[in-house]
C-alpha cells in the first residue's frame, strides 16, 4: 500500500508513521532523513542539496522529487511505503503521480491549541540531546536532564510565536494539496488528538478498510 501521511507540525504523523511502518512491514520515508542520508553519502543529489542548504535556499521541487524517486526504487518499497513530509506542493504531487500510484493520503487533524501545547512543552538537554515534555514526559527535576544532569532548553522553533508561524505556513502551503488529493478521493481524515497508541489503532482500521475496497 502506497501512502502519504500529512498534517500540521505536532500532529504526531512521524510517530504514527513509524508504528504503522512496523505493523505493515513497509518503509517510513521522511524527506528530511533522505536529505541527511544523501548528504552524508555524498551522492550527486546529496552534494547539490548540501550546497543549496548551505546557501540558505529552499531545496527545489525537482531535487526533492529526484531524491524521493531514487528512494522508491529500492527493494523494500516494492510492496508499499509511507511518505512523510512529501509532497508539500501541487508541483511535487503531480511529479509524484508520474513516479508511482498513491493509494491513500492520511490527513491528521489536530486543533491548534493542542499542537501549541505539544510543541511548546518540549525540552531538550543542551549536553546529551535527551528529550522531555513538561506535561507528558517531565524530568525528575525541573530544568535538569535525568540522563546527564545537563540544562534543558526550549528550541527556538518550539517557542509559541514560532509554532504559530509554522502552523500558518503549513496551512498556506498544504491547503491546496489537501484539496488536490480530496478531488482524487484519496484523503483519509484521522483525529490526531488522542494518544499515539489510539491513533495508530484508528489508522490501521481505516487502512484495512481501504485495502478491502481496492
Amino acid at each position: 500500500m502506497n501512502l502519504i501521511f500529512t498534517g500540521p507540525p505536532g500532529a504526531g504523523k512521524g510517530t504514527i508513521a513509524s508504528r504503522i511502518s512496523e505493523e505493515l512491514k513497509i518503509p517510513h520515508i521522511s524527506t528530511g532523513d533522505l536529505f541527511r542520508k544523501a548528504i552524508k553519502e555524498k551522492t550527486p543529489l546529496g552534494l547539490r542539496v548540501e550546497s543549496i542548504l548551505a546557501s540558505g535556499e529552499l531545496v527545489p521541487d525537482d531535487v526533492t522529487c529526484g531524491i524521493v524517486e531514487e528512494r522508491l526504487k529500492l527493494k523494500d518499497a516494492v510492496d508499499g511505503f509511507i511518505l512523510d513530509g512529501f509532497p508539500r506542493t501541487i508541483v511535487q504531487a503531480e511529479a509524484l503521480s508520474g513516479i508511482t500510484r498513491i493509494d491513500g493520503v492520511v490527513n491528521f487533524l489536530v486543533e491548534d491549541q493542542l499542537i501549541i501545547r505539544r510543541l511548546s512543552g518540549r525540552r531538550i538537554c543542551r549536553n546529551c540531546g535527551a528529550g522531555y515534555h513538561v506535561d507528558f514526559m517531565p524530568p525528575k527535576k525541573e530544568g535538569i536532564c535525568d540522563v546527564c544532569g545537563g540544562e534543558l532548553y526550549t528550541r527556538p522553533d518550539d517557542a509559541i510565536e514560532a509554532i504559530q508561524n509554522r502552523l500558518e505556513v503549513y496551512r498556506v502551503q498544504t491547503s491546496p494539496l489537501i484539496d488536490y488529493y480530496r478531488r482524487k478521493d484519496l484523503i483519509i481524515d484521522v483525529d490526531g488528538s488522542p494518544d499515539a497508541a489510539s491513533v495508530t489503532t484508528d489508522v490501521l482500521k481505516l487502512l484495512t478498510r481501504l485495502q478491502a475496497h481496492r
